[in-house]
This record gives structure tokens, C-alpha cells and sequence, in this order.
């Protein structure tokens, strides 16, 4: 699936990964290849990228924001995030 993280001020992460983890406002969720569609909002919190099925992770810590999932391309809009 194809992944986007975006701030207001810029694009902080585009690519194909295997699936990414979120925290949502009612607890922590993961999206993989060719989930249904979903909208949802996002707490601040610790988002993970997972790159591959070999455990390759990359992580940051976000503000609030949104998650949109559509013909298996997920979007993530937040207001700040930084990589760790």
C-alpha cells in the first residue's frame, strides 16, 4: 500500500510499505495492505511505519490529526511530527 504523511508545512513521508500503526482517539490501530476504507481521527501519539513483513519499522511522534484509507493508498494528515 501506498503511505503519505503530511503536515501543513510539508511532506515528511511517501512510499510503498507493508502497513503502518496509528494511535486513534479510542486506542491504538493498525492498517495493512488493502484495508477496507476508513476515515479516523488521530491523538497525539506514536505513529509506526512498518516497511516490510521482516520487522523493518520507522517511527515518529505526531500531533492530532487524520487518516484517510481509499483504494489502498492512506493518507495521514497531522499538525507536527518528528521522527525518532
Amino acid at each position: 500500500m501506498t503511505l503519505e504523511i503530511l503536515t501543513p508545512e510539508r511532506k515528511i513521508f511517501s512510499g510503498d510499505v507493508y502497513g503502518v500503526q496509528l494511535p486513534g482517539i479510542s486506542g491504538l490501530f493498525e492498517v495493512l495492505d488493502k484495508h477496507a476504507p476508513l476515515v479516523s481521527a488521530l491523538t497525539a501519539g506514536k505513529l509506526k511505519i512498518l516497511k516490510d513483513k521482516s520487522n523493518q519499522t520507522s517511527s515518529y511522534n505526531i500531533q492530532g490529526g487524520f487518516v484517510e484509507v481509499l483504494n489502498n493508498k492512506t493518507t495521514v494528515l497531522v499538525e507536527g511530527a518528528e521522527e525518532i
